[in-house]
């Protein structure tokens, strides 16, 4: 194994298979994959333990979605998040810290404690928990990107069960007619909320997408560098004038829907198991995975400890 430096600066670890250095996964990656995990194994911790309030909803299994699109979005992209947004939240500005304590209400939480775990606003990042309410207002700021000539564009993440929201269609309609710079990024684990898709939805997310003339790009797998490589070319048409896009991950909820409420039966929770990218990315290389593993859990428990010792946070009305 060999660890090198890419051309960005990034550290890319290199395995040899038949004496030719193949580029398995970048250190980086593998670093927030885990940080993400352990975060939100943490979270359904503290809420067993009677240390959060309200709900949460973790994106377990997941991970690799935001990770692999944070380096094509520029910062001046706005992104906006859903009620299950902790790892885009954490993919974007790798901050635990800040958010654990907006979820535990102390000091230092991104927003003074009174978005919690759902509703999240910082800069150019946005978080609701109201199913659907995201794509329009994106549709909104990727319209002020194209008139006022500015770059960026506007990215929502929205999952398989928000195609039931009618505003999704008459957001992908504007966005259509007028070529905005608007990526829908489609979290599709195969169950909205207990109702499995199939059973919600005729048709598919392709076929809606092309009944507006916009363009769809299906992602399998969890390989995040082969993601990124794929999706590049995308995010740089969308940015370029070419008009919206909508970019399906076929993934994996391996967690329950919110903290506590899975209805799906053991062996339905076992067969989506059998795709986490954890233990995927573990054989790969798994001494350095142990190292790294290692870092993001202390890293968060220390976090963890160091949160739940400060005082409550403080909003003042501005």
């Amino acid at each position: 194994m060999n660890v090198l430096d890419d051309e960005n600066g990034r550290s890319v670890v290199l395995v040899n298979h038949d004496d030719q250095l193949t580029t398995v996964i970048d250190v980086d990656d593998l670093s927030s994959l885990l940080m993400i995990r352990h975060f939100e194994q943490t979270v359904l911790e503290l809420f067993a333990r009677g240390l959060l309030n309200g709900t949460t909803h973790t994106c377990l299994g997941q991970e690799y979605v935001p990770v692999a699109l944070g380096p094509l979005l520029d910062p001046d992209d706005f992104v906006f998040s859903n009620h299950r947004g902790h790892g885009h939240y954490l993919a974007r500005f790798d901050d635990p810290e800040g958010l654990l304590a907006e979820m535990t209400g102390r000091e230092g939480a991104v927003c003074s404690g009174v978005g919690g775990s759902q509703h999240i606003f910082r800069g150019t990042y946005l978080s609701t928990g109201v199913q659907g309410e995201s794509l329009p207002v994106a549709v909104g700021t990727a319209l002020w990107f194209q008139r006022t000539g500015r770059p960026g564009i506007a990215v929502a993440y929205i999952g398989d069960g928000t195609w039931g929201e009618g505003a999704v269609y008459e957001a992908l309609n504007l966005a259509a007619l007028w070529r905005l710079p608007l990526l829908v990024v489609v979290e599709n684990n195969g169950i909205a909320q207990t109702t499995p898709t199939a059973r919600a939805m005729a048709g598919d997310i392709a076929g809606r997408a092309a009944a507006f003339g916009i363009a769809h790009e299906s992602v399998t797998g969890s390989d995040v560098a082969a993601i990124r490589a794929r999706l590049a070319p995308v995010v740089e048409r969308t940015r370029t004038g070419d008009g919206p896009a909508v970019v399906e991950f076929a993934t994996h909820r391996l967690g329950p829907h919110s903290k506590g409420d899975d209805t799906r039966s053991a062996a339905e929770v076992a067969a989506e198991r059998e795709h986490d990218w954890h233990d995927a990315f573990r054989r790969l290389d798994p001494d350095l995975f142990d190292k790294v593993e290692d870092e993001q859990r202390t890293r968060i428990a220390e976090a963890v400890d160091r949160v739940l010792a400060r005082p409550a946070s403080v909003w003042e009305r501005g």
